[in-house]
């Protein structure tokens, strides 16, 4: 009997082993939007939202925050370039095999750039092999004619400053006509295209709600709001403010769109669907 007890334990520590090797496997990788980020952690997505997703992995120190010039096109170097580069050190190091990436606005593009040019860089096809699923927070994937408005010149320019940047190369990419010939030529996901190799799961914003005695329109700072009320009045009915829900749901397949899920039913503007409001982080976090 004791020797059928002694039998058991190489067994045993053969499990333990795997299920360590099981857990290290699995990583997270946030991607900001447009924009040069340093500090994305705090700056862009805040402590809040990347601690609250991250509680979803085995590993909950498998993840990492990326930071690159999202102001460039998304096949330069500090754009895909530098993804590539910051994803492929993290996968060396914690030896990930299924990687998640959460985007969110552009980002979401430049992801799609690896994902469907695996020959452009020789860093590529590694990262592909790696990635499972993409959750796409409010994608450009269609544009927006908010980035046609700032490259014209128009009043737009100074009062979307603060989100997209001035005429800088992403902003001219985002613009309508030019993600429709990214698409149709360069970019997989979309309608009559290739699929992309693994999942790209959308979560669309679908209003802005910006009254002050509302304590919801508070969730990434009021101002914000503000601002993006403005901008919807020049958007469709359905959009969070920066994109329409058809540019947002343009790439890949629909998990959902905002009120369908969120607490209280609440939609999720441009902003805040890179904070944590209304159990986006949550649901991300279950997902994952």
């Amino acid at each position: 009997m004791k020797i059928k007890t002694l039998s058991l334990v190489p067994a045993l520590v053969l499990a333990a082993g795997m299920s360590h090797s099981a857990f290290a496997a699995q990583g997270v990788a946030f991607v900001h939007g447009t924009g040069q980020q340093t500090d994305a952690y705090n700056d862009y997505w805040t402590g809040s939202f990347v601690n609250t997703v991250r509680q979803g992995l085995p590993n909950t120190s498998n993840y990492t925050v990326i930071n690159c010039d999202f102001e460039q096109y998304m096949w330069a170097d500090g754009a895909a370039g530098c993804l590539a580069g910051q994803l492929t050190t993290f996968i060396n190091n914690k030896n990930i095999t299924d990687l998640t990436l959460i985007t969110h606005s552009n980002g979401g593009n430049v992801v799609r750039w690896i994902l469907s040019n695996p020959t452009w860089d020789s860093r590529f096809p590694n990262i592909i092999n790696k990635v499972t699923r993409t959750i796409a927070l409010a994608p450009s994937s269609g544009g927006t004619p908010l980035a046609d408005a700032v490259v014209a010149g128009n009043s737009f320019e100074q009062s979307l400053g603060w989100l997209l940047g001035y005429g800088n190369d992403a902003v001219k990419q985002q613009q309508v006509s030019w993600m429709a010939s990214y698409n149709a030529q360069w970019l997989y996901g979309t309608p009559n295209r290739p699929s992309l190799p693994s999942r790209f799961e959308t979560v669309v914003g679908s209003d802005v709600d910006s009254a002050v005695w509302d304590s919801d329109s508070y969730c990434g700072g009021y101002q914000n709001q503000v601002a993006l009320e403005v901008t919807q009045n020049w958007l469709d009915s359905c959009s969070d403010g920066f994109l329409n829900c058809s540019s947002q749901s343009l790439a890949g397949t629909v998990w959902f769109t905002d009120k369908s899920r969120t607490k209280g039913s609440e939609p999720l503007s441009h902003q805040q669907s890179r904070r944590n409001c209304f159990g986006l982080p949550d649901m991300i976090k279950n997902r994952i």
